[in-house]
């Protein structure tokens, strides 16, 4: 410290901070000459009721002081305003023992500065959205990528190391503010190369081009033939279910044959590839089923005179049940838009309900190396293993994760399941995300962790404020999933 002025060493920009001033990153600031992390340490509790079960996650509530809901209640210490191990030689700022059900276990808390991370998006749309893999941008910079389309939704790649340190100094940050604003459940506008403008917010639908999306589709073109057939079946003669990937047609497919439905004779544009199942039948679009077709007669081919008739009766839907028409042919073949009938309409109606409302979805993807496993134990590999073999249970904020087989501690958690406002940002720059590993005490001690900073849960909480959360009643409770491990 000179003339009051301190240097922070929570990550490697080592802002010099005046008295009663904050870093850059706005976690840390200088108070009366002590570095001070500003946010209080989140805990989370599991409150239950007479029966036994969690207690539904407390709604927002300006009378609640954030203190502890119950001091009976058991306690789990997330790495939430925890501080970070950086530099990496120090131990983890919190190793807290507790115990479960009368098993001594320790949770090792800290706050990880991620420079390898991404977020993972997936967009629940019909729509196109952009080729992969077109160019994701914010403010005119790249952020990310779209990559490869899954049933009924469009995926986005944001992020990783290559945007936050690869390019210009503009695109790390804008990277990283983009990225910490999806994984903080907040909006986000981006531009795709060749694509759409987009609105994306975790838990919340995506805007497409200005238009706010309602729909997941039921199926593609082929899937929602084979769940509605039978509903078809005696109120129709033929059905086509435009698609941009699948193209169903009834009485090809193989429903309609199983249903013994007579051949139609109408042919669909695109190329074939099973009976009743069409690629290609028109361009990527925000028309009818994520084509660019808005009138449906449009990928009609042909209808062929030697097995058509007069009276014919066809109805032509999306995937989702927005869009629909009902045709008769009339004397010359000719589909002829009709007044869809009432029983008709059930059928094209439940399309619409057995679709799942639209959402956006963010994942935050992150490896944890370096100062994280050194923070735990002089043998990082020993974490590692721990993990890989289930002995160590990984949170985020004390939301389970999905850890990728294959080398390494790489993680994918929802952001929607952690606490609000969850993340950070140091400058460098990164993402700042909580991370907390659970074991039985004597797996800690047997992987070389830091034995001699195990300190109890009580001190712990004892070291500067501590706000507390009752633990979401859809997460499991961070110790229980040991409980087979200890038993063994």
């Amino acid at each position: 410290m000179t003339d009051g002025i301190i240097t922070c060493d929570a990550c490697p920009v080592l802002c010099r901070i005046r008295p009663g001033k904050t870093g850059a990153c706005d976690r840390y600031g200088n108070f009366d000459g002590v570095l001070t992390r500003i946010d209080p340490l989140l805990v989370t509790q599991k409150v239950v009721d007479e029966a036994g079960k969690l207690v539904p996650f407390l709604e927002a509530s300006e009378s609640w002081d954030g203190s502890l809901v119950n001091r009976e209640a058991p306690v789990f210490v997330t790495g939430i305003g925890a501080t970070t191990t950086y530099p990496d030689y120090k131990p983890a700022p919190f190793i807290v023992s507790s115990e479960h059900e009368g098993v001594d276990m320790v949770t090792v808390v800290s706050e990880g500065v991620f420079s390898y991370c991404g977020v993972k998006v997936k967009i629940d749309t019909d729509r196109y959205i952009g080729p992969e893999p077109a160019a994701v941008r914010v403010d005119g910079e790249q952020i990310g990528h779209v990559t490869t389309a899954e049933y009924g939704s469009q995926m986005l790649a944001i992020g990783g190391v290559r945007h936050l340190t690869g390019g210009s100094k503009k695109e790390g940050n804008v990277t990283c503010a983009a990225m910490l604003s999806l994984c903080n459940k907040e909006p986000v506008e981006m531009k795709i190369d060749g694509g759409a403008a987009l609105t994306v917010q975790a838990g919340r639908p995506p805007v497409i081009d200005g238009v706010q999306e309602e729909r997941m589709r039921v199926g593609c073109g082929s899937a929602a033939i084979g769940i509605f057939a039978p509903q078809w079946h005696g109120l129709v003669d033929e059905v086509i279910v435009v698609d941009d990937h699948i193209t169903g047609v009834l009485t090809e497919h193989q429903s309609g044959k199983f249903l013994d439905m007579p051949a139609a004779g109408i042919r669909v544009r695109g190329r074939r590839s099973t009976p009743g199942r069409y690629f290609q039948v028109a361009d990527h679009g925000s028309g009818w089923g994520g084509t660019d077709i808005t009138d449906p007669l449009d990928i009609i081919e042909r209808i062929d005179g030697k097995t058509a008739w007069p009276g014919l009766k066809l109805l032509m839907v999306s995937t989702t049940g927005e869009d629909a028409a009902y045709f008769v042919l009339d004397g010359d073949l000719r589909p002829a838009q009709d007044e869809m009938p009432s029983d008709l309409q059930v059928v094209v109606d439940r399309i619409g309900e057995n679709c799942e409302p639209a959402l956006s979805s963010v994942l935050f993807m992150g490896g944890a190396g370096g100062s994280l496993r050194a923070g735990v134990t002089v043998n990082p590999v020993r974490l590692t293993r721990s993990v890989k073999r289930h002995a160590t249970r990984v949170t985020c904020g004390g939301a389970p994760v999905y850890v990728w087989p294959g080398g390494g501690i790489t993680l994918m958690v929802d952001v929607t399941v952690m606490p609000d406002n969850a993340f950070g940002y140091v400058p460098t720059p990164a993402l700042v995300a909580p991370i907390e590993f659970t074991m039985p005490k004597q797996e800690f001690l047997d992987f070389g962790g830091y034995g001699d900073e195990i300190v109890a849960l009580e001190r712990a909480m004892q070291r500067g404020p501590v706000r507390s959360e009752p633990q979401r009643p859809d997460n499991p409770w961070p110790m229980e999933e040991q409980d087979v491990l200890e038993q063994a």
